[in-house]
């Protein structure tokens, strides 16, 4: 039986969903994705007593990014990022006036994200797969019979395009290599929204049956 324990904390305005990921035995962490609402986040670390080892991000959208450096002051853990965002990364002020909000230039990456490359939390191993068209640097990281997908794909949809360097056919590229390809038991866990599974999405999910073409 596995040790992994996933927890997901739906925060903030957009309703991103940020997750803890921990091996239950070691009692280590990764969180990826800390968005609008970082104490939310480290109040639920310290109840648990897991030792946060990581920030693994999917990409480096404001909702997603918000609080990293609120959980790097408190945790000192490493941040890790596909260089290919970086350019959005170090726009989070500027995107944060887009919506309202005053934010702080977040700190700077400490690990660039490989495709293939394997990630680790306590005993558990995760792969990166390299998942573009939402941003040009989105990533997915997949094992334990899951994959964390940030804004790729979710439950009944797909992630959005029109935001700056996102492509609709790159998308779909994605989608059907890196995501299609896993076993249809595959718990998929999104940005936004409730878990699904790779079978339920290949099935019903009208972008990807034909129910609803784009382009």
């Amino acid at each position: 039986m596995s040790d992994l324990e996933v927890v997901s904390i739906p925060n903030g305005q957009f309703a991103q969903n940020c997750y803890l990921v921990a091996d239950r035995g070691t009692r280590e962490a990764v969180i990826i994705d800390p968005g609008e609402e970082p104490t939310m986040f480290l109040a639920e670390l310290d109840t648990r007593a897991w030792q946060l080892r990581a920030i693994w991000l999917t990409h480096a959208h404001v909702d997603h990014i918000m609080g990293v450096g609120a959980v790097r002051r408190a945790t000192g853990a490493l941040i890790h990022l596909h260089p290919l965002d970086r350019p959005i990364y170090d726009a989070l002020p500027q995107f944060g006036a887009w919506v309202g909000m005053a934010l702080e230039d977040p700190p700077p990456p400490d690990v660039p994200l490989e495709p293939g490359r394997p990630l680790r939390v306590g005993r558990l191993e995760f792969e990166v797969r390299f998942t573009p068209g939402h941003s040009p640097g989105s990533v997915s990281f997949v094992g334990e019979g899951r994959v964390f997908g940030g804004d790729v794909l979710f439950n009944g949809s797909i992630g959005r395009t029109d935001l700056p360097g996102g492509d609709y056919a790159t998308l779909m590229s994605s989608i059907q290599s890196q995501f299609l390809s896993l076993p249809d038991s595959t718990i998929l866990h999104s940005g936004h929204g409730p878990d699904t599974t790779i079978g339920v999405e290949r099935l019903t999910n009208p972008f990807l049956s034909g129910a609803f073409p784009i382009g």
